[in-house]
């Protein structure tokens, strides 16, 4: 593409459906060489595939800035406007949408190409009549071609949305509103096909395609259908006349309105336009501009200094600032490039390291990398820093795993619709990286990585836009349960439950979780249609688990007794701790004799995995005992294996030796501390033991310490807690009792010792702390808990027996005789 004059220059000019593109790729087919720019990806993309069709893929390039496809020899070139290469040679060269010339973001560009490109025999610049003045003006000697539309677009006034034809478009101006309106659409006319600015050209194409394919009826968009989106529209229904242009919401002129409505009608056929929702009616001077075809014209074009110098940063930014000298040219403001510029620079580290010419112009090589998303202009800044600092430092090349992380993150197809179109904005970035052959390594390995997280981004992003706003799975199943048949259904070893080849959800046990729904008929169509077609499934189902045995069903972590791994029932408070009520998970496929019939079988499994897991307990329970002996089997049998000795006196202090003897058979240990059975101090028993106890006290239940012999207690969970697992709360730990009865002897121990050799107490000593894991002053707090003070001496703390007549406060066994209720009926017995 040379930057001169010669050749045939000419302006092809005219309304939308006037063939104008198709006029310019005949003229590029018919030279030896050619290139034309076009405003959208998408669009290059589709002619690009147009002209290989025509003359083959080596002979065709494409070049965007996400996308490269370059043969050895190309003889024709497809791009982007901003894309196009400016140092070839080419015999003829076009430019798409020259309009644009007075876009205020990107319309420098287009400026440029208009006052520089040219091709070397022909130039054709293809818009809109509004700039024939101005082109007049800046380009003497151009010959213009007048090109009119093909059919007649007519204004129709207003309607209600429910009652747009058939093969309409509705327009809105920002995502909520476009979601909104297609929301409608699917409640009231089946579903409509979605486009966003926003939208990759893949998903954008694949929304279109569905509109194409007759699958709906109505396409709901922004004004990103007025370009590049070719489709059997036959009404533009506008749901809104203003649009936030990037500064401030500002009413559509006319001209834009025609460049939205000219969707409708496509070669011979006429088209209508109008309004829909709450919208007014579109103002008369502005409906005749736009059947007419007649618009003011353009009176200045944006336009930003090409001409750059490179020898420092802040010379670069004053030639960006350089005002046009040209009349009919306005110096553009502030485009995302300049401004990314304008901030990096003011950091330090940035500046210090553009240090001359070639580091100039590599920042502002970096600064030109798009922002797709435009809503996080600070944290893209930033990103550009950083890719100028590693460009800049000693391998020259952005770090493969620097990039993989940046890049990996985004290989997720989970969220909702923003996060997903958040996510392509931003994998799109690292595709424009991933083009810049010395900025990475293997660039051809990061172009297919990013391509392909980017296609399957799209699909995803386009299968939740079908899902929501087009009501597939409700259609078919409304339409099959007419029928008076049986419904065609399978579950899957995962649960996944397809009725009629629609995935609705998922049976886990008996509970049937539906699918995400749109509204509440389409909620309703999904359950019911799980209700007809699991009626055999849940049929089996109930038969299995009536017949499996035991080894089928487990206790969960949470509470819940789960048969096969799934989750059919809970537990929940009984009359006793050991028998705990069974619930089932609630369900609406159960009919009533079936829900009997599987608690029944829960219920019998669960009275015997409390026997098996706590067997000890239950074995004493049922033991036959005496009086005093059942009293304390029973204490122990509510506080699930071990209690406090000090709550349990009375019944200890009435036990026979006979009683004792009998209970230790039964494995039952008296300790100075406590009274347990060692057996359920184990893990599996510890478990369950947390279960069955936060069943009884309507607590979620919490795990239990697993194997531990102290651990620190947690605030949120009471005492109660730990004695139900089998350990004693002291100071700020938890002890497990068999453990406390070693360390409270071992202490006991060090204490006679003291005494007899004339010490004054005794210091804490490896053998105590090693014994719980415990650190000095933990273990010093379960000392003190347990009755001994602790006293500062000039060799150090020690710790001395409180002054009382046995440890922990407790009585001697011969003064505790001798008030027990138990021991005088003993007596009065004898």
């Amino acid at each position: 593409m040379t930057r001169s004059g010669g050749g045939r220059v000419l302006a092809v000019l005219g309304p939308t459906n006037t063939g104008k593109t198709h006029f310019a790729l005949e003229r590029m087919l018919g030279h030896a060489s050619g290139m034309i720019g076009f405003p959208l990806r998408l669009l290059a993309r589709e002619n690009y595939e147009r002209v290989v069709r025509a003359k083959g893929a080596a002979a065709v390039a494409l070049i965007t800035g996400e996308e490269k496809i370059v043969p050895s020899h190309p003889r024709y070139m497809i791009c982007t406007t901003e894309s196009m290469p400016l140092d070839r040679r080419v015999a003829f060269l076009a430019v798409d949408e020259i309009q644009l010339c007075a876009d205020p973001d990107r319309g420098h560009v287009f400026t440029d190409r208009l006052l520089h490109a040219r091709g070397e025999d022909e130039t054709l610049f293809l818009g809109a009549e509004t700039i024939r003045p101005l082109i007049r003006r800046l380009i003497p000697g151009i010959e213009f071609v007048s090109r009119p539309r093909f059919s007649r677009l007519s204004y129709t006034g207003p309607r209600k949305l429910t009652r747009l034809p058939p093969r309409s478009a509705v327009v809105a101006f920002s995502a909520a509103e476009v979601y909104a309106m297609a929301e409608f659409v699917r409640r009231s006319r089946g579903g409509a096909a979605v486009v966003l600015g926003a939208l990759s050209p893949r998903t954008r194409n694949a929304q279109v395609g569905l509109y194409q394919a007759g699958e709906v009826d109505y396409i709901v968009a922004t004004d990103a259908i007025g370009m590049g989106l070719n489709m059997d529209v036959d009404h533009v229904a506008f749901a809104a006349l203003r649009k936030f242009d990037g500064r401030a919401p500002r009413d559509l002129d006319s001209a834009e309105i025609a460049q939205i409505a000219g969707r409708a009608g496509r070669h011979m056929n006429d088209g209508t336009f109008g309004t829909t929702g709450d919208c007014g009616a579109i103002a008369p001077e502005a409906v005749e501009a736009v059947e007419q075809h007649r618009f003011s014209p353009l009176k200045t074009l944006s336009w930003r200094n090409s001409d750059l110098r490179f020898t420092s940063a802040d010379a670069l930014l004053a030639s960006l600032d350089r005002p046009p000298t040209i009349a009919g040219l306005m110096r553009a403001r502030d485009a995302d490039d300049q401004l990314a510029l304008a901030t990096l620079v003011k950091d330090e580290a940035v500046r210090a390291r553009a240090n001359h010419p070639e580091r100039v112009r590599l920042l502002w090589d970096v600064c030109q990398i798009p922002d797709f998303r435009k809503v996080m202009a600070e944290a893209h800044t930033r990103l550009l820093g950083q890719i100028f600092h590693h460009l800049t430092g000693p391998g020259r090349r952005l770090p493969a795993d620097w990039l993989a992380n940046h890049v990996q993150r985004l290989d997720r197809t989970d969220g909702d619709l923003d996060t997903l179109v958040g996510r392509i904005a931003n994998i799109r970035t690292w595709t424009y990286v991933s083009h810049r052959g010395d900025w990475v390594a293997d660039p051809a390995h990061w172009q297919g990585v990013t391509r392909a997280i980017e296609d399957r981004l799209s699909d995803a992003l386009h299968d939740r836009l079908t899902q929501r706003f087009v009501d597939r799975r409700t259609a078919v199943l409304v339409r099959r349960m007419r029928d008076a048949g049986q419904l065609v259904s399978a579950v899957a070893h995962s649960g996944e439950v397809v009725v009629e080849g629609q995935h609705i959800g998922r049976l886990s046990g008996f509970r049937f979780t539906p699918d995400a729904a749109e509204g509440v008929n389409a909620a309703r169509a999904v359950l019911t249609a799980a209700g007809r077609a699991l009626k055999s499934e849940i049929a089996g189902r109930v038969d299995r688990l009536a017949a499996d045995d035991d080894t089928a069903f487990v206790l969960g972590e949470d509470g819940s007794v789960l048969w096969r791994g799934e989750a059919v029932g809970r537990l929940a408070p009984g009359a006793e701790v050991l028998k705990p009520q069974l619930e089932l998970l609630p369900s609406d496929l159960l009919d009533p004799a079936w829900r009997d019939r599987v608690r029944r079988r829960l219920a019998d499994w669960l009275a015997a995995a409390v026997a098996e897991g706590l067997r000890p307990l239950v074995r004493a329970r049922s033991a036959p005992l005496a009086g005093a002996a059942r009293g304390l089997v029973h204490q122990l049998a509510e506080a699930l294996g071990s209690l406090p000795r000090r709550g349990s006196e009375p019944q200890l202090a009435a036990l026979t030796d006979d009683d004792r003897r009998q209970l230790s058979r039964l494995g039952i240990r008296f300790g100075v501390e406590s009274v347990f059975l060692p057996a359920l101090l184990k893990p599996g028993a510890q478990r369950l033991r947390a279960l069955l106890w936060a069943a009884h006290a309507g607590r979620p239940p919490a795990a239990p310490p697993g194997g531990r012999v102290a651990i620190a207690v947690d605030p949120a969970e009471p005492a109660a807690f730990y004695e139900a697992v089998g350990y004693r709360v002291l100071g700020t730990s938890a002890v497990r009792v068999d453990m406390l009865e070693r360390f409270a002897a071992e202490a006991r121990r060090l204490a006679r010792e003291s005494r007899a050799a004339g010490e004054e107490g005794f210091a804490l000593s490896p053998s105590l702390t090693t014994l719980l894991g415990l650190s000095p002053d933990e273990a010093g707090g379960v000392l003190a808990a347990l009755g001994f003070e602790r006293r500062d001496h000039e060799n150090g703390v020690r710790f001395h027996p409180a002054r009382r007549t046995s440890p922990a406060g407790r009585r001697r066994p011969a003064e505790r005789g001798s008030e027990s209720p138990f021991a005088v009926l003993r007596r009065l017995g004898a």
